[in-house]
């Protein structure tokens, strides 16, 4: 083979060009890089977020000019989002939400019912408005956690609702197949999420995980945003989850 042809065999095409990628929490963190990552993979991206001001720098930032500033959790501004896009979408990953902690005897029926069900119903609101703007193929990616699989004092009902995800993932891609679901279950990843979350604590954390986990750094959004792409960009895949957590749920 002459250094020619194996330039052409090894040049890179766009796993994305000509989609469409939503990103429902697309200002900030895994979201925002996962809009970065598929723009350079050829495809157009539409961000959303609830803060509008935050949503705007985003745009800035990327040059994406389809922005939709709402509440995913008020299903009437998501379901008036999908129904005024204007053509077809490939891919929707939804960010939105954060978990869920505390002691469960300390814990309400209606705080109970929001960490058991809050991304479950998000992800099924989104599915439900979505499947019909999505192309065969394209994929709907939600995300949970791998934290939440060990049982541990303090942190509420988060494990109970871990365990119930990759089912409800798995039954929801047989509903809406030919479009696919999946579901991306990530550790701590250093985002803006978990600097509010951790607040003086963060600097801490960061260094106990490069110390004890076996790829010796801290996973990024920009890790789970290659996960995403991927998983968009492989049609084969579905109904499945993904841990990406650098060895965590292993080495505590």
């Amino acid at each position: 083979m002459t250094r020619a042809n194996t330039s052409a065999a090894t040049r890179h095409e766009p796993e994305l060009r000509g989609q469409t990628v939503v990103l429902i929490g697309g200002s900030a963190g895994i979201g925002l890089e996962t809009a970065r990552r598929a723009q350079a993979e050829g495809a157009e991206v539409i961000l959303t977020g609830r803060n509008p001001d935050r949503l705007e720098q985003a745009a800035r930032e990327l040059g994406v000019d389809r922005t939709a500033a709402f509440d995913a959790t008020d299903a009437a501004a998501l379901r008036k989002f999908f129904e005024g896009l204007p053509g077809p979408i490939d891919h929707v990953l939804v960010t939105a939400g954060g978990p869920s902690y505390g002691p469960l005897l300390e814990m309400d029926a209606d705080q109970v019912r929001v960490a058991l069900t809050d991304h479950m119903v998000l992800g099924l609101e989104v599915a439900r408005n979505a499947a019909d703007k999505m192309r065969p193929g394209g994929t709907l990616l939600l995300m949970s956690g791998t934290g939440g699989r060990r049982v541990q004092r303090g942190v509420g009902i988060i494990s109970a609702a871990a365990a119930a995800f990759p089912p409800f993932v798995a039954a929801l891609a047989l509903e809406i197949a030919p479009v696919r679901v999946n579901l991306i279950a990530a550790g701590f990843v250093d985002t803006p999420l978990s600097a509010s979350l951790l607040k003086d604590q963060l600097d801490e954390r960061r260094e106990e995980l490069r110390t004890h986990l076996p790829i010796g750094r801290v996973v990024g959004p920009e890790d789970v945003a290659a996960l995403a792409v991927h998983l968009m960009a492989n049609t084969a895949l579905t109904g499945a989850t993904y841990d990406i957590d650098g060895g965590q749920q292993f080495a505590f």
